[in-house]
């Protein structure tokens, strides 16, 4: 089974031939994220190691520059709370918006439309809500996710299991990919996930927008 595994002020570990892919975003007439699309496939062995210092010449790969940086890779020790207890809730007529803030990776799906939060809170119409529901489902980082009132089910597909690279962003894991911390636990499997590569975030391993500045 594939698996991503954190290793101590170097590189994450990846198992099993896990699919590695570069993303490409299509936007709307007002230059806001609407939606990705799988761009080329990066060829692996079938385990390799993923730059997490944001140094390597030959990025995505590690390519040992951590050690000459001195990369301080410490996870932070709240990242491995579940998303239940950091997330916030929205309730709107028909929709429920969980939000977990600190997960927020600044890919901007979230903004389209009048932003999810008022398409929550407008959810008892059927555009708004569907525009609510796939603006769920784009964010990589799994901060939002839409839930049915009435069932309580949560609206979205399972992905394919993947690491997906946004342009100058994070390392986007899809579909409950096990990450590994570097103490051997394991960090709660989600859906979806965003991994920090460029060095700065203050919520590793996860990413928390640090490379838009």
């Amino acid at each position: 089974m594939p698996k991503i595994k954190v290793s101590k002020n170097g590189p994450y570990f990846v198992s099993d031939n896990l699919p590695l892919n570069k993303n490409t975003v299509e936007y709307d007439d007002e230059s806001i994220p609407l939606k990705t699309e799988k761009g080329k496939s990066i060829p692996t062995h079938q385990d390799y190691a993923l730059c997490r210092c944001g140094h390597s010449k030959n990025k995505p790969f590690c390519d040992g520059s951590h050690k000459i940086n001195h990369f301080n890779g410490t996870e932070n020790r709240d990242a491995k709370q579940k998303f239940e207890k950091i997330a916030s809730q929205i309730d709107g007529p028909d929709l429920i918006l969980k939000d977990a803030t600190n997960l927020c990776a600044g890919a901007g799906f979230c903004h389209r439309a009048g932003g999810v939060w008022n398409l929550t809170e407008n959810s008892d119409n059927s555009q708004s809500k569907q525009t609510a529901i796939e603006e769920c489902h784009c964010c990589p980082s799994g901060r939002l996710v839409a839930v049915d009132k009435i069932t309580g089910k949560i609206l979205e597909s399972k992905l394919d299991q993947s690491i997906s690279i946004h342009h100058n962003g994070p390392l986007c894991v899809k579909g409950g990919v096990p990450i590994e911390a570097v103490d051997g636990s394991t960090y709660e499997i989600r859906n979806r996930v965003t991994l920090c590569r460029c060095g700065k975030s203050q919520n590793k391993p996860f990413c928390d927008g640090s490379h838009l500045d």
